[in-house]
Order: C-alpha cells, then sequence, then structure tokens
C-alpha cells in the first residue's frame, strides 16, 4: 500500500505537499527552518511551505506570556500566544488587544507577519503601530531584536512581511485598555453602494470599530446595498457586573457537496439575510459575536466543498473615488463572483509595514469558492484593481500573478532590497513567495 504524502493547506483547504514540526523550543526549532506557521489562518499559500523543503516550524506551542506591565499595558509573549488566549485571559482585566481580526484564531507572530487590520483601521490602523520590539532569529541564524527605532529596515520590512525576513520569535506590543468587556454595537440597512460608502464615512470620526456587508449579487439601484455595524466598548454602567463566557462552538461535521455554495442559494440566502436585519438595530453584544462572527461556527471553512474556497481582498483607495467600489462590484456581479460573505471597511493612513495591506480607502474582502473560472476571476479584478490605483492583501491570496502584484506595489523594490541584504542567499520562502515574488521552489 503505497504511503500518503502529508499535506498542508491554509484555511482556504487547498492541500499542498507539506509537514509542520512543533516545539515549546522556538529558538531550536527554527534553525534550519525556512517558514514558521501559526495556527493556519491565512486563507492562501502564504503559510506553505516551498515545494523544495516541504517542513515548516509551528509557533502554537511557544506561547508562553514573559512579561505584562498593568500599569502601560505593555506585554511581551512569545510568537505562538493565540489572540483567542490574549482575549481569555486580559478582557476580564479590562484589556484588549489593539487591532482584532476577523479571527481570534491567529498567533501574536502571524498577526505581525500579516501586519493585520481590523474595524478600527480608521483610528487605530495596524496592529504593527502598537509593536514596540520584536525577537527574531534571520537568516543567518542569528537572534536580533529590532523596533522602530532599533534595526528599523527589518522591522518596517517584517510588518506585513509575510514571515519572509526572518523566524518571529518574540512580540513586544501594547494592550488597550477598555472600560468593560462588553460591547454597544448598532446597525442599520444601507440601500445602495454609494450611500454605504458616505456612511461609512460618516461614522468613522464617531464609532472606533466600523464595518458593513455586502450583498454582492444585487444590481442596479440596488447594487451594494447591505448592513452597517457600528460598535464601541460599553461603559461600565451600560455592561453586566460580569465578563462575558466564552461562546459555545456548534461544528460543521463535515464538507459539503460543491453545489451547495451557488449563485442561486447565495443569491437567496444575502436577500434573506438583508431583509430579516430590519431597518436598525441597538444592542449590548458579547465581543466574540462582534469581532469574530465567524469562529462561533468552529470548521467554518467545510461549507465551500472539497476543492476549498479563496478570499479576495482590496483595498480601492480614497483617490479613486466612490465610483470604483461601484466599478468592482459591476464587474464582480457582471462574472458571476456569488459570495455570502462580502465585507466592506473604512481604510486609514498607510502604516509603516513595507508591504502592510491597508491605505486611505475602501477595503472589499469575499469568499469565493473556487471554480475551474477562478483564476479568470481573479485575473479580471487585479486588472481593475491595479486600473484604480489600489492593492490586494497578501494574507488572503493564492491565486495572484507576480506581474499583477509587481503593477500594484510601488513599494515592494524597497522591501525586497532589506529582505535581500539580511537574506541574501534567500533562504527563506513559501509557497507564495515562490509564485509570486520569484523564490526558488
Amino acid at each position: 500500500m503505497r504511503a500518503r504524502t502529508p499535506t498542508l493547506s491554509g484555511w482556504g483547504r487547498v492541500p499542498a505537499p507539506g509537514r509542520e514540526v512543533r516545539s515549546e523550543d522556538l529558538e531550536s526549532l527554527t534553525r534550519e527552518a525556512v517558514l514558521c506557521r501559526g495556527l493556519g489562518r491565512s486563507y492562501g499559500d502564504s503559510s506553505l511551505p516551498p515545494p523544495s523543503h516541504p517542513v515548516v516550524a509551528g509557533t502554537p506551542l511557544a506561547d508562553r506570556i514573559l512579561s505584562f506591565d498593568p500599569s502601560t499595558g505593555l506585554l511581551r509573549a512569545e510568537a505562538g500566544f493565540s489572540l483567542a488566549e490574549l482575549n481569555r485571559i486580559f478582557l476580564p482585566r479590562r484589556f484588549c488587544a489593539p487591532v482584532a481580526p476577523g479571527t481570534q484564531f491567529i498567533t501574536l507572530g502571524g498577526m505581525v507577519a500579516a501586519d493585520v487590520h481590523g474595524k478600527n483601521h480608521h483610528r487605530d490602523g495596524c496592529f504593527g503601530r502598537h509593536v514596540t520590539l520584536l525577537r527574531m532569529r534571520v537568516a543567518d541564524g542569528r537572534i536580533v531584536e529590532c523596533g522602530p527605532d532599533e534595526e528599523g529596515d527589518l522591522f518596517r520590512a517584517t510588518l506585513g512581511g509575510m514571515g519572509l525576513t526572518g523566524h518571529i520569535l518574540e512580540v513586544e506590543c501594547r494592550l488597550m485598555r477598555i472600560p468593560s468587556p462588553w460591547i454597544w454595537r448598532e446597525s442599520e440597512t444601507i440601500a445602495d453602494i454609494d450611500r454605504f460608502i458616505e456612511a461609512l464615512k460618516e461614522s468613522g470620526p464617531h464609532w472606533p470599530y466600523t464595518m458593513g456587508w455586502i450583498d454582492c449579487l444585487s444590481r442596479g439601484r440596488r447594487l451594494g446595498r447591505g448592513i452597517l455595524t457600528r460598535g464601541r466598548w460599553a461603559e461600565a454602567d451600560e455592561a453586566p457586573p460580569d465578563p462575558p463566557r466564552p461562546k459555545r462552538r456548534p461544528s460543521v461535521p463535515f464538507v459539503l457537496p460543491s453545489w451547495v455554495i451557488n449563485r442561486w442559494s447565495v443569491r437567496a440566502f444575502n436577500a434573506v439575510y438583508y431583509h430579516v436585519h430590519g431597518r436598525r438595530q441597538r444592542r449590548l453584544e458579547h465581543p466574540e459575536s462582534f469581532f469574530y462572527p465567524l469562529d462561533v461556527v468552529r470548521h467554518w471553512n467545510r461549507l465551500y466543498g472539497p476543492r476549498g474556497f479563496t478570499q479576495y481582498q482590496c483595498v480601492l483607495p480614497d483617490a479613486a473615488g466612490h465610483g470604483a467600489a461601484r466599478r468592482f462590484l459591476e464587474l464582480l456581479t457582471r462574472r458571476g463572483g456569488a459570495s455570502m460573505l462580502c465585507v466592506i471597511k473604512d481604510c486609514g493612513a498607510e502604516g509603516p509595514g513595507l508591504l502592510s495591506f491597508p491605505r486611505p480607502g475602501i477595503s472589499i474582502a469575499l469568499d469565493v469558492p473556487i471554480r475551474d473560472e477562478t483564476q479568470s476571476l481573479v485575473d479580471a479584478l487585479n486588472l481593475l484593481v491595479i486600473a484604480e490605483g489600489g492593492r490586494i492583501y497578501l494574507a488572503k491570496d493564492a491565486f495572484t500573478r507576480a506581474e499583477h502584484f509587481r503593477a500594484m506595489e510601488p513599494r515592494l523594490p524597497e522591501w525586497t532590497r532589506i529582505r535581500r541584504r539580511w537574506d541574501p542567499q534567500g533562504r527563506l520562502r513559501s509557497a507564495q513567495s515562490v509564485r509570486i515574488f520569484g523564490d526558488a521552489p
């Protein structure tokens, strides 16, 4: 009987040859590694190894808190410490992560490597803005510390650098003090994409957290209709005296057939979800429901069938005008890009990370089941994004061509120069860096 080749995958469930080795001793584990991997929640191939070196160093066992100063909120922890554990330990103590992406099942090292952003980017930027120090093993084996004022070029290249500038061993960052561990949430239905963008921009100065869900299959006057959500941490006198208990998490028990997610089922879901919401809602909400609604269902990625899915996320700059989002959605609906999850967010100022994703503008993210036409859909969307002056998010990407990424990323030459100074032989690499940056396979 032939032995099965071990495989890994990102959250999109597209397998690739490889295996993961874990240890509590991250320093020893990274001596020979070409790539580190956290909890595997990047959607595409950024946490998958290159074909010639199919082993990654898994960080989740290296998850100790090394220090915490409650007077300043300064936390230092190993790279495998997860956001879920941070929330469990610190929310009851009225501290939170300064930036929360769409899942809490992500490590601090992964948050740095992707320079994650959240619903508060318009106000608080990416995670890297709140990182004060990194301890890393670089390609020649040395262990160095870097930060905004120490080896600043390495620090900037590592924020959003997808783990290609060195193995992140420890992260020091500043947590945010909060009045309670509960969220006050407001939401309302919005009739079309132009009004949606206006409402996002109007909400930003008054609400720290904003985002929207869009019915990406609506057309004509209803193009881009959806639900706008705003939130803030509830004041102590607005919240229950006890912290919220962890949510129970039902599971999708098996991989669904590919035909379940199709244009007609998505259209029906979107219409029901939009109309059931009602015009406006106001309520106190559990932080997991507000920040991580998809985490409430374990293995939700099984919904997309045996071929898996990809998430396409781009930012369309303010300079392109409101019409850019409309043009994007028109192209998407024309190409049949059916998605139950289409999220729109307001992005603020560009951060220091040389490959960090957001810039001032509107971010649109959508899940796309992998079909025979997926590559051509991504190609078409990328050409529009290039024309609008935007860019895509590497943590979500599995299909972007190297020439398209070069066309949308003017910072790439500087990032490459810094990367090559710290790794002249190109030792650190991934399946994604082979595909996009031309690294040795």
